[in-house]
């Protein structure tokens, strides 16, 4: 699962880069920029409750090649992009396929794995991301420039159709148990009756909201803001790539051994973090001062991304996991499409400043720290009923 979710982050995160050269060749708008950027995420998340039920119901197997293809077909597709509709078509496609991929993956985690060990399991397939957010600033960028992007999309697509081989051969998933005829309408019902999704989908927006930003958002800020290369950008987002990749794997430890009530407490103090480095960032007078307080975002916002799913893990029953996944990371992935398209806007309209993305950013972060803290109330409400 870790392969596929390290291509599919990939095949995501490029466009990033990919994106200041497609949008000189079709003479993009930052606003149309923005557009290009959140149509994957408006397709991904129309796909996460429906791929979440669908892994439920048929087997997380099935949803999981599926989504693997169809990325993978997508992805490739964007190399014959055009035009600025064509290729916003073809991104919001891209999401729809991609979609189903992550509430199956819960499902498979919360079938295999027993609780005590849950989390680590989920940091493990959350750092195969991290691993992309290293590897795509620098030799993705190298590639772009080298080989041009349009081949650089077909490469990745080809490369996703050897995955979705794979994985039809060698995924091991345990058949689905057979259970009560609980009908869907019922289990959603359920699932949304408890304040515990409803805070969890909040907190996948606000924290997303923030990640998706500076994904999107920084390599063209740095080119454009700060006068750097395309090749030195990649450079430089090393550092904090890397140190993402090491959170992932050390947080699924500590989550673990923590408390519910320490792991809230650990998130809010986090987030309010995020809110106080978002803005020393941003205002930074050097690109080394900038680079750190990047970095330490990166320590905050893992902490908390890999917190959340796994207290949808441990908190339900695994018969309705991937449903609820999929509602809760719809929240996140409406960020991802919500998130780009208005920081297009706010730079247009305020003539190139990024002055007015910092602070949306912030605010988007700032509310996570409620959110967190009360977290633990309504897991502790709902944890008697989970058998």
């Amino acid at each position: 699962m870790c392969i596929g979710w390290g291509l599919g982050n990939l095949d995501r995160t490029v466009i990033n880069y990919a994106i200041i050269h497609m949008a000189d060749e079709l003479t993009l708008s930052a606003t149309q920029t923005g557009w290009v950027l959140s149509a994957f995420f408006l397709g991904y998340a129309l796909m996460q409750i429906p791929g979440g039920i669908l892994a439920d119901k048929i087997g997380a197997k099935v949803v999981l090649v599926a989504a693997v293809l169809m990325w993978s077909i997508f992805t490739g597709l964007t190399a014959i992009a055009g035009s600025f509709v064509l290729l916003v078509i073809i991104r919001f496609l891209f999401g729809i396929g991609e979609g189903g991929f992550q509430p199956a993956a819960a499902k498979v985690i919360a079938s295999v794995f027993p609780k005590k060990h849950q989390s680590k399991a989920m940091s493990l397939l959350l750092a195969s991301a991290a691993i992309t957010l290293v590897l795509v600033p620098l030799i993705g960028s190298y590639l772009i420039v080298s080989i041009g992007w349009r081949l650089v999309f077909v490469c990745a697509g080809l490369v996703g159709l050897v995955v979705t081989l794979l994985y039809r051969r060698y995924i091991d998933v345990p058949p689905l148990k057979k259970a009560g005829k609980t009908s869907v309408a019922k289990v959603f019902k359920s699932l949304l009756h408890r304040p515990l999704m409803w805070l969890l989908l909040g907190t996948f927006f606000a924290i997303y909201a923030v990640n998706w930003g500076l994904t999107s958002w920084l390599p063209k800020y740095l080119t454009d803001i700060r006068g750097l290369a395309l090749i030195e950008v990649g450079l430089l987002q090393l550092v904090p790539g890397l140190i993402m990749l090491v959170c992932m794997f050390c947080y699924g430890v500590l989550i673990d051994k923590l408390s519910l009530q320490a792991n809230k407490q650990v998130a809010a103090l986090f987030a309010t973090g995020i809110v106080i480095c978002l803005y020393l960032m941003f205002f930074a007078e050097t690109i080394v001062g900038f680079i750190v307080y990047q970095s330490l975002i990166m320590v905050f916002i893992t902490y908390i991304v890999v917190l959340l799913p796994s207290i949808l893990l441990k908190a339900l029953p695994q018969a309705v996991v991937g449903t609820a996944m999929g509602i809760a990371n719809t929240g996140g992935q409406l960020a991802g499409f919500a998130t780009p398209v208005v920081i297009g806007f706010l730079i247009d309209y305020t003539d190139g400043s990024y002055v007015s993305v910092c602070y949306l950013l912030m605010a988007c972060a700032a509310i996570c720290v409620p959110n967190m803290l009360l977290l633990s109330t309504s897991v502790d409400t709902h944890s008697s009923d989970q058998s």
